[in-house]
């Protein structure tokens, strides 16, 4: 009996040792799981923008961050990249104020020099969105690239508005399928936003066609100063979720109507530029793919003699500056487009055929 009751004693210390063991077992993988997610959100907080609410924490007040945010800066990075003149023209910033603010800003947010080795790993990690055409998407270098702005200019009926309809249904695509996982902002300047045609793009993808309009933000712009109001709305809207991608169709259209004749040109120009500057702000402060629209017009001069294509371009080099990529779209033979590399600092110059099909852009099929 004695020893029957040793071996069972010792067999439920073995049951109590190995309970005990996998109970601290399991209690540490929690814990190894509880470090690895905090790490995650911790990685994810600083990879995006810094909210504004940071700088209360260098020592600015928040009625001056309430003051910030109303003048449309959303970021530290908006405060760090705008200059003393335009903090100034904020109401209830002094100058003391402003010189506090780009002070901590540029703590928060840096803005020296890096090696080139370090940016082009930077370059590296930037995210392309499909424009739904293979051979485009090659022209492209993997297709529409993010925080850039890409200007896509041709005449009526080549293809402008449809890829733009395209972008916003690929933006929303998981990022191994060409996509940015994330929604779309969508200023419509001439009132050819049809969210029908999302619908049959989104069936294309298989995706669900209400998911895919509840991710895609819509305003008609009726002014320039409204076009350019719009942009403040939607830098409060990247600050509070993640978009992917913000289209203007098209950017020039109303500058065209609301400035006229060579005694507006100046005039016409500098509100142009001053918008087209907020545009590449946005793209530099979320990273979104900024994709404009832009009209055409025949040059009449004596040059256009001797040119093939007489059309060219809105804008002037305004424009031409202001846009990273310049995508150029023509009539092809047939149903087809043709988009060639008007201007870009890394493409070749070269053409790719596409077509536009019921499920948006798509490879062109003699």
């Amino acid at each position: 009996n004695a020893e029957y009751m040793g071996r069972f004693a010792n067999l439920l210390f073995s049951v109590f040792f190995f309970v005990s063991s996998g109970c601290y077992l399991h209690h540490l993988m929690s814990r190894s799981k509880q470090k690895e997610v905090v790490e995650e959100v911790e990685e994810v907080e600083t990879s995006g923008p810094i909210p504004i609410s940071k700088l209360e924490e260098c020592g600015i007040g928040s009625a001056d961050v309430k003051k910030l945010m109303e003048a449309g800066l959303q970021t530290v990075e908006a405060v760090a990249y705008s200059t003393k003149k335009f903090l100034l023209t904020i109401k209830g910033i002094s100058e003391a104020k402003a010189d506090k603010l780009i002070e901590a800003a540029s703590k928060l947010v840096p803005m020296g020099f890096t090696t080139a080795a370090e940016f082009h790993k930077q370059r590296a990690e930037i995210i392309h969105l499909t424009s739904g055409s293979s051979e485009l998407d090659k022209l492209l270098g993997g297709g529409i690239e993010t925080g850039s702005i890409t200007e896509i200019f041709g005449e009526f009926r080549t293809g402008k508005t449809q890829i733009c309809h395209t972008l916003c249904v690929t933006c929303q695509l998981p990022l191994d399928q060409g996509g940015g996982e994330g929604k779309a902002l969508y200023i419509d300047t001439e009132g050819t936003f049809r969210p029908e045609r999302l619908i049959q793009i989104a069936e294309r993808y298989g995706l669900n066609g209400q998911d895919v309009l509840d991710n895609i933000a819509y305003a008609r712009a009726y002014n320039s100063d409204h076009q350019n109001a719009l942009l403040i709305q939607a830098s409060a809207m990247m600050a509070e979720s993640r978009y992917a991608l913000l289209v203007v169709d098209s950017a020039t259209a109303l500058y065209r109507t609301d400035f006229s004749g060579r005694g507006e040109l100046s005039a016409r120009q500098m509100s142009l530029a001053r918008f087209l500057r907020s545009l590449q702000r946005l793209a530099d402060e979320f990273g979104v793919a900024v994709v404009i629209s832009n009209q055409v017009v025949a040059q009449v001069d004596g040059s256009a003699m001797f040119v093939g294509d007489a059309k060219k371009p809105i804008g002037g080099n305004i424009m031409a500056h202001a846009s990273t990529t310049r995508l150029s779209l023509r009539k092809g033979r047939g149903e087809s487009r043709v988009c060639k590399i008007y201007d870009s600092p890394c493409l070749p110059e070269a053409e790719a055929v596409f077509a536009i099909s019921t499920g948006g852009i798509d490879d062109y099929k003699d």
